[in-house]
């Protein structure tokens, strides 16, 4: 489907110059925030806390749950349903203070839903020592993305196409995390997930470009690297609203009805897909042009097609 009218040719590559500066105002700018606030804003996952797993005759809403906790000054726990009957509770805390931290949250939940209407099944410390090593694995996890992905754009293009993905991916990312540390937004599991994810969105958008980059190659061979840039922008354009349109909608019913369990992830995805659109078009692609050996490429491009 094109609702693009055939033949557009926004000369995307001439706007690329400020595109760049504009992102990396923007990257610095979140750089700068977590540079200042000492790092990102770590969740329970990562900083240490405490689990406390609950069970109901009835579950209530999560939302009650939270309302019962906010009450009592406990109204940034991360709550989640297990079933039908069981719900997990983590809470920010101290080493050594899971057990004042467990008692205080069943006593609100029995003040708030009955006393025979709930048991205490399990409490947990997450301590400093697991919440590093989780924040290590996390990290490492999109750095293996980043380097599959490296490989796989090296034999599938070259290495400069390859390089073109991972300053967009990279773009994308630090953007995100600078975004989430603006905002004061804790830094979570799933917000690790919605990188991840973010990560794979960009680099398909980005493939569908390059392949028409390649096809265009071949089909004009004496055309400026240049020009076959801009001309294969226009001509996936199309294709690039289209889904990052109709991406955009779930995520944003995702965000507003998903409920407070994904908010977090869905704001992270809501960024992400925004920021990982425009770097397809304005980060990856011209990168190539980079280095003035522009023809160079579209011939090496030729003889690997």
């Amino acid at each position: 489907m094109d609702f693009i009218k055939p033949g557009i040719n926004v000369d995307f590559v001439n706007r690329s110059r400020i595109a760049l500066i504009c992102s990396l105002v923007v990257a610095l700018i979140g750089i700068g925030s977590l540079v200042i606030k000492g790092g990102p804003l770590y969740g329970i996952d990562f900083a240490g806390g405490t689990l406390v797993q609950v069970k109901f005759n009835q579950a209530p809403e999560v939302g009650e749950i939270r309302d019962a906790l906010g009450g009592e000054g406990l109204g940034s726990s991360v709550i989640q349903s297990l079933g039908e009957d069981k719900v997990s509770i983590r809470l920010m805390s101290e080493e050594g203070q899971a057990e004042t931290v467990s008692e205080d949250v069943f006593a609100i939940i029995q003040k708030r839903f009955g006393q025979d209407q709930v048991s205490l099944e399990l409490v947990e410390m997450v301590g400093p020592q697991v919440g590093a090593d989780m924040r290590r694995k996390g990290m490492l996890s999109i750095l293996y993305a980043m380097v599959g992905i490296l490989i796989y754009i090296t034999l599938r293009f070259q290495f400069r196409f390859a390089m073109g993905a991972i300053a967009a991916l990279v773009h994308d990312i630090t953007i995100t995390v600078g975004v989430f540390s603006l905002l004061d937004k804790e830094f979570t599991l799933s917000v690790i997930a919605a990188l991840l994810t973010i990560i794979g969105y960009s680099l398909n958008d980005t493939i569908v470009v390059y392949d028409r980059i390649r096809e265009n190659i071949r089909r004009t061979p004496k055309d400026k690297l240049a020009s076959v840039v801009n001309t294969s922008i226009n001509q996936t354009l199309s294709r690039t609203i289209l889904t990052s349109g109709t991406t955009l909608l779930v995520v944003a019913c995702l965000f507003v009805l998903g409920g407070e369990v994904i908010h977090d992830f869905s704001f992270a995805l809501l960024v992400g897909v925004l920021v990982g659109t425009y770097s397809s078009i304005y980060i990856a692609s011209p990168v190539l042009l980079l280095g003035g050996k522009g023809d160079a490429v579209a011939r090496a491009s030729v003889r690997q097609g």
